[in-house]
């Protein structure tokens, strides 16, 4: 029998997970665990191990005596040390194309919320105002915009497709995706310097790692234009949040959009919370019920393919687990 461990999910139950699993006889264990404490003693004895938040790190890994892989709830895995899970022998799979259509949309939304400025409008109505609740030199019209897309994935790309309509001019940068990928999609490749220097919208689309991390912090700002608008739909930690915070504050940053922010949740005196150029979701662009549980189908059949010996996707940190037969 293996047992799989769930680490911690934010949905009120695994009944989709179970009906996958548990047929194959594995006994599914829930918990919540929120620190690495919490996530060892939940994993020491784990055959396959489900992961949405809890820390992942290498003090974790190298207390498992039987973990045959790790899951990722998500594309993103940067709760996971995938090296030191490497270096034992295990796979660290996630989901890699489960949201995309979640996240473009919410990237477009914040976009246009950015530049239409639809929350200072409204709070304006609700103060018992009638007419424009920000200054005229705030409201913008896409198609006179240069927008800056870092990072050229499927997320990246989609946002790219959804805005054509608005013609405006797209400039990307990916070090991976060719030059002619994006010429392929109506946008112009450029370095990351340039996207910094010539955007009036940058949205992020790039995955948290230790080149990524705090990506955009003073200096890039500082490259930036005045008053540049940022988009942020992929993970908190590429942007330096007291750096975008205090940018915000003396309109170097005219406006954030942000889905995510470093540290989860923000502290609840953080200032970032009550700046009038900022619209903070948190961290809910996947959140449909359909994505929800398309994603949970799919990581229950990447521990099943491991339950039945099968070849295993979507395995990110290059290990390869024996297959039986």
């Amino acid at each position: 029998m293996s047992t799989v461990v769930i680490t911690d999910f934010t949905w009120g139950a695994v009944d989709i997970e179970r009906a996958i699993l548990e047929p194959l006889g594995c006994k599914v264990v829930e918990r919540q665990c929120a620190t690495v404490a919490e996530t060892i003693d939940a994993c020491r004895t784990a055959d396959q191990i489900i992961s949405q938040y809890s820390p992942i790190t290498a003090a974790v890994i190298a207390q498992l005596q039987s973990a045959k892989m790790i899951v990722r709830y998500g594309i993103g895995y940067d709760n996971v040390d995938a090296e030191a899970a490497a270096a034992k022998g295990i796979p660290v799979c996630n989901v890699p194309d489960y949201c995309i259509d979640e996240v473009a949309d919410t990237t477009l939304g914040l976009m246009l919320s950015a530049i239409r400025q639809f929350g200072a409008n409204h709070r304006y109505i609700q103060q018992g105002h009638w007419g424009m609740g920000v200054p005229l030199d705030r409201m913008f019209a896409m198609h006179t915009m240069t927008v800056g897309i870092v990072g050229f994935g499927r997320i990246g790309s989609a946002v790219a497709a959804r805005l054509q309509p608005f013609n405006c001019r797209v400039i990307a940068f990916d070090p991976v995706v060719g030059d002619a990928n994006i010429k392929a999609a109506g946008c112009e490749p450029v370095s990351l310097e340039e996207i910094w220097a010539n955007s009036d919208l940058i949205t992020l689309h790039c995955p948290a790692n230790k080149f990524t991390e705090n990506l955009v912090a003073a200096e890039a700002i500082g490259q930036m234009k005045d008053g540049v608008i940022l988009v942020n739909c992929a993970r908190g930690t590429i942007v330096n949040t007291n750096d975008l915070t205090a940018a915000l504050e003396r309109g170097k940053v005219g406006f954030a959009g942000l889905d995510v922010v470093a540290p989860e949740p923000l502290p609840v005196d953080h200032p970032l919370r009550t700046l009038e150029n900022v619209l903070i979701n948190s961290h809910l662009a996947v959140s449909t019920v359909d994505c929800v549980e398309r994603l949970r189908r799919n990581v229950a059949e990447i521990v099943a393919c491991s339950v039945r010996g099968q070849p295993v996707p979507n395995i990110v940190n290059g290990v390869t687990p024996e297959v039986e037969g």
